[in-house]
């Protein structure tokens, strides 16, 4: 949310109402400005003005970041008719204006990061400036070197022009690897995977950018970024 903004959209949004709703209350004359009532919809409030709204004052809590260890058979969506979402296992308020930045299949599990903050999470997701999101992938056959260099390189992708951006593929197990991307492909690591003859079977991100998943976060939990963290 910008500042100054207009009243009913600040009512709207904080109260969690629709435009309609927050406009006819004021209307009626249940929102006020450092201490007087305001009825006009487009009154400009700004974000150190004191404003209530039916008896309780609204308080914009800035930008926020979170951190959450994504299940599997969430989804990376504000809302879904057919399945939970990420934001169901947050208990925030005002998340209206909040999205996932950089998403997760339904069947992946791992580091999401969910903020307002739509110029910060374009920093770390947009393939331009090179941060890497590092996956541990646990893979139905075997990894070969040849693979490992293939991903290394670049694969060809089923249906795309170019090969994928150089990666950094290191074996950990026979049939386990830790791979980081600085792309954001639909399905890409499974797609690159398969690229090789190979498929993936149990997917988790562990990083983005500089921003590892909290160890000490059980699968559905969640907490806030440090602030030395957004500054990564």
């Amino acid at each position: 949310m910008k500042f100054p903004c207009r009243l009913d959209k600040f009512v709207s949004h904080l109260a969690e109402l629709p435009r309609s709703k927050a406009r006819a209350a004021i209307k009626r004359q249940a929102a006020t400005v450092n201490g007087e009532v305001v009825t006009a919809f487009d009154f400009q409030v700004k974000q150190q003005d004191e404003i209530m709204f039916e008896g309780e004052q609204l308080v914009f809590l800035g930008k926020r970041y979170y951190m959450l260890n994504k299940p599997v058979g969430y989804v990376c969506a504000n809302s879904d008719e057919l399945h939970r979402t990420v934001f169901d296992l947050l208990d925030e308020p005002n998340m209206a204006d909040f999205h996932v930045a950089g998403r997760l299949d339904i069947d992946t599990t791992g580091l999401v990061i969910i903020t307002n903050d739509g110029d910060w999470s374009h920093k770390i997701t947009s393939p331009k400036n090179n941060k890497f999101k590092t996956y541990l992938v646990e893979t139905q056959e075997p990894i070969t070197d040849e693979s490992l260099e293939q991903l290394r390189v670049g694969v060809q992708l089923h249906n795309e022009k170019d090969l994928t951006r150089p990666a950094k593929a290191e074996r950990l197990a026979n049939f386990g690897l830790r791979l980081s991307i600085c792309e954001g492909k639909y399905h890409q690591v499974k797609r690159m995977l398969a690229a090789v003859d190979n498929k993936v079977v149990e997917l988790h991100r562990e990083q983005i950018a500089g921003i590892k998943l909290d160890e000490n976060l059980a699968s559905g939990e969640y907490r806030q970024l440090t602030v030395e963290e957004v500054k990564l």
